[in-house]
């Protein structure tokens, strides 16, 4: 039982020192040569993980500032799965719930983080679309829009699918940035940017069962008291058109 405990604790105390050699020194017994190896090993698998994931945010930051983050991502949080697929959104409640922003911190830091996250979301999600009964053809005034199950919609205070090292605001735009993303049936990963109507449209069709497209621009135009509805109508179309080509809506039913 002994063996077993000191087995336990010299565990506890390996996994404390790769999490954080600066603070936690090596079981005791154990070569440093030997020690440099996990430690090396262990960061570097998680820093490339990261980066991977979340490319704009590694590029945006300085080498030392980025493995900042890494590091205290190891140190402060206590992942709930050992899925490597999962740990870049373990790595954003990080950044939500733990990390304190720091005055040189973009502020976009959140946000930026959770757009390059929905990607990874959407590319591994285990949801699909039944298109039994769905027309990808039909007319979209006629029949009912169909929304999938593969397109998340998302609003942020910055444009963060524009953020490059050329262009860092300082401050959020004068509109929140509405994108929708979607996961195509030939799996890649596309995004439409959506003004207020737009994006409300999609929202009234993704809790829509029963009117059809003209219906719900009909409805639209009520909320919005718009004045000419052949107008919204044509734009309503051309909207739901775009939603279509991007497989953000998949036809009618």
């Amino acid at each position: 039982m002994t063996e077993k405990h000191d087995f336990r604790e010299k565990q506890y105390a390996f996994a404390r020192h790769i999490r954080d050699p600066q603070n936690h020194p090596a079981p005791t017994g154990i070569e440093d040569r030997r020690m440099a190896i996990y430690r090396e090993l262990f960061f570097n698998n998680l820093r490339s993980l990261l980066s991977q994931t979340f490319p704009v945010l590694t590029k945006l930051h300085t080498k030392d500032k980025w493995n900042t983050l890494v590091r205290q991502f190891m140190v402060l949080h206590e992942a709930q799965t050992p899925y490597f697929l999962r740990i870049p959104q373990e790595f954003l409640q990080f950044l939500q719930n733990e990390y304190e922003m720091q005055p040189d911190d973009f502020p976009f830091l959140l946000e930026l983080a959770h757009y390059e996250w929905a990607e990874l979301a959407l590319s591994v999600s285990d949801a699909v679309n039944d298109t039994t009964g769905i027309d990808p053809d039909g007319s979209l005034l006629d029949g009912i829009p169909v929304h999938s199950a593969l397109a998340l919609t998302f609003t942020y205070q910055f444009p963060v699918h524009r953020l490059s090292a050329e262009f860092l605001p300082g401050a959020p735009g004068l509109q929140p940035t509405c994108l929708t993303l979607c996961r195509k049936e030939d799996d890649n990963v596309v995004f439409l940017e959506m003004n207020p109507v737009t994006a409300r449209l999609l929202e009234m069709i993704k809790s829509n069962e029963s009117l059809t497209g003209r219906q719900l621009l009909e409805q639209l135009a009520k909320e919005m008291h718009y004045p000419e509805l052949d107008k919204l109508i044509q734009h309503g179309l051309e909207a739901m058109e775009e939603m279509r080509n991007t497989e953000i809506v998949l036809g009618v039913k």
